[in-house]
């Protein structure tokens, strides 16, 4: 979420209502890093707060103890490793980011770059550093907290069977037809990663494999 969310449309979780207001009264997510300066920005995770959310089992957007179901706010190519750059999150705290934060929720929004001092995240792996267009709640039981395979040094969350999907464009349901342009579009990036690999042509029958089942999780309208 950032201070520019359209917050007004959607129902606000009572966790999410519970978290401290930057200046113009929108609440500030749990992981958002406190600045030198003492400033929070809504672009900034705090490293540090990452450790406690894994260690402690705490919602990354709220903050408070996780249940037996957490949520995975991801992008389309995510459903198609299963694999998460941020720690998991309530449901009803998930569902309010897909639908309010402006990155997520609107497919023009890009990424603001800034220099801030640590501790913060960058992000672990191999990201994609795009706007997909859509979002996808990913509901589960289970997840691992994993090294990273190659890229920047750092941890990602190995996701477990869904139990509950839930795509998002707009603040709104995506389409079946926005859903597979996003993952159209995002399909050669993670080509391309394959070829960085010992084995490339294994690598890519394995996404080949791995794009058909995330196929299936597709809205069917």
């Amino acid at each position: 979420m950032t201070s520019q969310a359209p917050i007004g449309h959607v129902a606000m979780p009572a966790r999410v209502a519970a978290l401290p207001r930057n200046k113009v009264g929108y609440p500030i997510p749990w992981f958002v890093a406190t600045l030198e300066d003492g400033t929070r920005d809504f672009r900034v995770a705090s490293a540090d707060l990452m450790v406690n959310a894994v260690k402690q089992q705490l919602c990354w957007v709220c903050g408070q103890q996780l249940g037996s179901y957490v949520a995975f706010v991801i992008g389309p190519m995510c459903a198609v490793n299963r694999v998460s750059a941020e720690p998991p999150a309530h449901r009803d705290c998930a569902l309010y980011s897909a639908m309010v934060c402006p990155f997520l929720s609107h497919p023009g929004m890009r990424r603001r770059e800034i220099d801030v001092a640590e501790p913060t995240i960058t992000p672990a792996g191999r990201p994609l550093m795009r706007n997909p267009g859509v979002a996808l709640v990913w509901i589960t039981r289970s997840y691992r907290v994993v090294k990273s395979p190659g890229g920047n040094k750092g941890i990602l969350f190995r996701i477990g069977d869904a139990t509950e999907t839930a795509w998002f464009a707009d603040g709104r349901k995506a389409t079946r037809a926005e859903v597979l342009a996003s993952m159209t579009s995002g399909l050669p990036a993670l080509q391309e990663a394959c070829q960085l690999d010992d084995d490339p042509d294994e690598s890519l029958r394995d996404l080949d494999s791995d794009y058909r089942r995330a196929l299936a999780l597709v809205p069917t309208s």
